[in-house]
């Protein structure tokens, strides 16, 4: 597999959490700026943030905003809070299966998170979906921070 892909040692992604990265479309108007996970480069360019998990047994990478608000980031570069193969929108109380991304539970019910390709080979884990380019690890750049507009599910 190629270097520039590698995203992570298979040991950094958490079983009880998720790793944020960012990410570079190849087509720049694939990013709706009004997605939480949305960001751009110092140049201008977009970027977008995806999670990886391990909660599934597997390697999964979702894109990084939550399918009933686009606005609220699922991880906001401390982790999502994830338990028994569930990721959390801790915003709203939807919960999203970490092995496919679909949401059974919460006012998004039936949606699926977007997924983002990858693999592992040996003990790394690689982007494999052609529609990104990997940038680094941890969140994507913004002016302000997006995802945190409204009353989250613990009453903050």
């Amino acid at each position: 597999m190629d270097a520039d892909r590698r995203i992570a040692a298979v040991e950094e992604i958490p079983e009880d959490s998720t790793l944020l990265v960012t990410l570079r479309p190849v087509d720049p108007e694939s990013v709706d700026d009004g997605e939480g996970d949305a960001g751009e480069a110092e140049d201008g360019t977009p970027e977008a943030e995806a999670i990886l998990t391990r909660a599934a047994g597997e390697v999964r990478a979702f894109r990084n905003y939550c399918q009933h608000w686009t606005d609220v980031r699922l991880d906001k570069d401390d982790g999502a809070f994830v338990r028994n193969g569930e990721v959390f929108c801790q915003k709203h109380g939807a919960t999203f299966e970490a092995d496919g991304g679909y949401c059974n539970f919460g006012p998004c019910e039936g949606a699926v998170l977007e997924s983002v390709d990858v693999a592992v080979n040996g003990d790394g884990v690689y982007l494999t979906d052609d529609a990104y380019e990997f940038v680094r690890l941890g969140r994507s750049r913004r002016d302000g921070d997006s995802g945190d507009s409204r009353i989250d599910f613990t009453g903050n």
